[in-house]
C-alpha cells in the first residue's frame, strides 16, 4: 500500500460529525421533556456538568456527539409529535364546545334525542340540590358541562375509573378521587364498557384541555396529580448509601470486593454528588474556565508555577532533656479543606499591592522574612530559591493574619500581581457536609466500606481536578492548588495553636502530620470525627535518645 492509499483509507474512516442545535435549543429540548441533567447524563454515560458544559457552549465530539444528538433529534421529534396532537385536541374540543352551545340554545323540540346506553349521559345535578341547565331549573351554570356518566370511563389525569365527564372529558372532581394507579398507566375500561366518547381524552403526555366556565367551578380547589416519572433521589447523602449497597449487593456481601469497585469509581460518583449538592445553588460549577499559562504545565512531567506552600520541617534543637513525642494525625485534612475561598469565574489579572477579601485566586508575592524557624515552620514552606512566587488565596490570607495586630510574627508580604475572580466560601459546603456525614454515620456504625469509599472520594476529587486523564469532568487547577493549600494552611494554624498552648512543637509535615511535646490532650480533643485528632505514633526524643526517624511524605 502506498503512503497515498494509507491516507485515503484514514479520510474514508472519518465521517462526518452530527449535528447538533444550538445551545439553548438543546436546553429548551431537554426541560420541555422535563428530564432533568442527571437523567439525561446517566444515558448518555456522563456526569451533569459535563452536560452544563455542551448545553452552555461547548460541543462533544466523537461517538458521544451522534449519541447526543440522536436524543436530541429523538426529542425534538417527540416534542413536535405531542404540539401537534395537542393542537388537534384544543382545536376538537373548541368545535365541541360551541356546537353543545348551539344545541343547548335550540328549542327542545329541535333537540335529536338519543336512544341506548352506549350514549347515555344525564346532567350532573349541583351539590345544592338545584338542576343544571337543560333541565328547567335556574341554576347559575354550575353544571353546564359536567356530565354525569352510566358506565365509568378512564379518568385523563389519572386513568382510575371516573364517573364524570368534565368539559367533554372524563374525570374526577375531587383530588382524594384522582390518583394514579399503581403501576402508573391509565386503567382499563370495566368490561362491556362502550367506548364512543373516549377517543375525546388526550394523550396522557399533553397538558388536558381548557376547561370552560362551569367545569372551572365544579374543581375549583382541586390539584392535579403528583408526578412521579422524573423524581430524583432524595438526597446527596442517598446516592452515598445506595452506591455502597448496591456494591455490597453485587459481590454478595464481600466487603474487600465491594470495597475496591466502589474506590475505583470513585472520581465519577464524586462528580455525581458535587451536580446532586449544587441543585438550587446560586452559583453554577464552571467546569472548564481559561486558565493563565502559570497554572498550566510546563513540561509533560513537570509542573506550574504555583506554590502551594507544603509543610516539611523538624525542630532542628529540643529543649533539654528526654521527651515522649506524640505524632497526631489530622483527620479528614482534605475534606475539612473544602471549605475554602474559591473563584467562581474566570481568573482576571491585575497589579498592586491591594489584596481584595472578597475575591481569590493566585497571587505572585515577596515573602516576608520568617525568624520563628527554631520553633515554628515557616507558613510558606521549605524553599531553596529566595525571591517572588506564586502563591494561592489560602496562603497568602495565612501571611497577611500572622502579619497583623493579633500575631505579629511577620512583615506584611509585599503582593505584585494576581489573577482572581469574585469568590465564595461555601461553593463546596453542601458538597463537604454530605461527605462529612456519610463518613460520621459510617465510623459510628463501623461501616469500612463507607469510610474508604468517602476518602476515596474527597481526596480523588481533589488529586484529579487538575491536568489528569482521570477526570475529564472538571478542570480546575486553580481549586486544586487552593485546596491542597488550604489543607496545609489548617496544619500550620494547628501548630501554631499548639504553640500559643504551651507544647513544643516537633515536626509538621504535609496536610495531616504533627509532632508535639506536652500534654496535647488539653488542646486537641481526641477521636475520629475531622474536628478531632488521633495518636498515629509516640517516641522518645532529646538528650541521650536515639533520634526517631517519623514517615516522611
Amino acid at each position: 500500500m502506498s503512503d497515498f492509499d494509507a491516507i485515503d483509507s484514514l479520510l474514508d474512516a472519518v465521517g462526518p460529525q452530527a449535528e447538533l442545535p444550538p445551545c439553548s435549543v438543546r436546553r429548551e429540548l431537554r426541560e420541555r421533556a422535563r428530564l432533568s441533567k442527571a437523567q439525561v447524563a446517566r444515558a448518555l454515560g456522563v456526569s451533569p456538568s459535563t452536560l452544563s458544559g455542551w448545553e452552555g457552549g461547548r460541543d462533544p465530539a466523537g461517538e458521544i456527539r451522534t449519541k447526543y444528538a440522536y436524543l436530541l433529534d429523538g426529542l425534538n421529534a417527540k416534542l413536535a409529535t405531542e404540539t401537534a396532537t395537542e393542537t388537534e385536541t384544543e382545536s376538537a374540543t373548541e368545535t365541541e364546545t360551541e356546537s353543545a352551545t348551539e344545541t343547548e340554545s335550540a328549542p327542545a323540540a329541535e333537540q335529536p334525542v338519543m336512544s341506548g346506553t352506549a350514549a347515555t349521559a344525564t346532567p350532573f345535578s349541583s351539590p345544592d340540590g338545584g338542576q343544571g341547565e337543560g333541565q328547567g331549573g335556574d341554576g347559575d351554570g354550575d353544571g353546564e358541562d359536567v356530565e354525569l356518566l352510566v358506565a365509568p370511563e378512564p379518568c385523563v389525569l389519572c386513568g382510575r375509573p371516573a364517573g364524570q365527564r368534565v368539559a367533554g372529558f372524563a374525570q374526577h372532581l375531587t383530588p382524594a378521587d384522582c390518583r394514579p394507579t399503581a403501576t402508573g398507566a391509565p386503567a382499563a375500561p370495566p368490561a362491556g364498557q362502550p367506548t364512543g366518547h373516549t377517543s375525546k381524552a388526550p394523550p396522557r403526555t399533553t397538558r388536558p384541555a381548557r376547561a370552560t366556565k362551569g367545569s372551572t367551578r365544579a374543581t375549583k380547589g382541586s390539584k392535579g396529580p403528583a408526578r412521579h416519572a422524573f423524581q430524583e433521589p432524595s438526597g446527596p447523602v442517598d446516592l452515598i448509601r445506595e452506591a455502597v449497597q448496591g456494591a455490597l449487593d453485587e459481590h454478595r456481601g464481600d466487603v474487600d470486593a465491594a470495597t475496591a469497585v466502589l474506590v475505583k469509581r470513585a472520581i465519577p460518583d464524586a462528580m455525581r454528588l458535587l451536580d446532586a449538592t449544587r441543585k438550587g445553588a446560586r452559583y453554577d460549577v464552571i467546569a472548564h474556565p481559561w486558565i493563565p499559562d502559570i497554572l498550566k504545565k510546563q513540561t509533560a512531567r513537570g509542573a506550574d508555577q504555583i506554590w502551594e506552600a507544603r509543610p516539611k520541617w523538624t525542630r532542628h534543637e529540643l529543649p533539654p532533656g528526654r521527651h515522649q513525642v506524640t505524632a497526631l494525625d489530622i483527620n479528614g485534612a482534605y475534606l475539612s479543606a473544602l471549605k475554602t475561598h474559591l473563584p467562581l469565574g474566570r481568573l482576571e489579572h491585575s497589579t498592586g499591592p491591594a489584596h481584595d477579601r472578597r475575591r481569590s485566586g493566585v497571587h505572585l508575592i515577596t515573602p516576608p522574612e520568617w525568624e520563628h524557624e527554631a520553633v515554628l515552620p515557616n507558613p510558606i514552606g521549605q524553599r531553596d530559591e529566595p525571591g517572588p512566587l506564586w502563591v494561592t488565596e489560602p496562603t497568602l490570607r495565612l501571611l497577611l493574619r500572622l502579619s497583623g495586630p493579633r500575631h505579629q510574627l511577620c512583615a506584611p508580604p509585599q503582593i505584585h500581581e494576581s489573577y482572581t475572580s469574585g469568590a465564595t466560601e461555601n461553593l463546596l459546603e453542601k458538597f463537604r457536609i454530605a461527605l462529612k456525614d456519610a463518613r460520621d454515620t459510617a465510623i459510628e456504625q463501623g461501616d469500612t466500606v463507607t469510610l474508604e469509599y468517602v476518602k476515596a472520594m474527597y481526596s480523588k476529587f481533589v488529586s484529579t481536578m487538575g491536568e489528569s486523564n482521570y477526570n475529564r469532568e472538571l478542570y480546575r487547577p486553580d481549586w486544586m492548588h487552593l485546596i491542597r493549600s488550604q489543607a496545609f494552611a489548617n496544619l500550620w494554624l494547628k501548630a501554631l495553636k499548639a504553640h500559643d498552648e504551651g507544647l513544643a512543637v516537633v515536626r509538621a509535615m504535609g496536610t495531616d502530620e504533627l509532632h508535639v511535646i506536652g500534654d496535647w490532650r488539653r488542646v486537641f480533643a481526641e477521636g475520629r470525627a475531622v474536628t478531632e485528632v488521633k495518636v498515629k505514633d509516640t517516641y522518645t526524643a532529646g538528650t541521650d535518645a536515639a533520634e526517631h526517624e517519623g514517615e516522611g511524605e
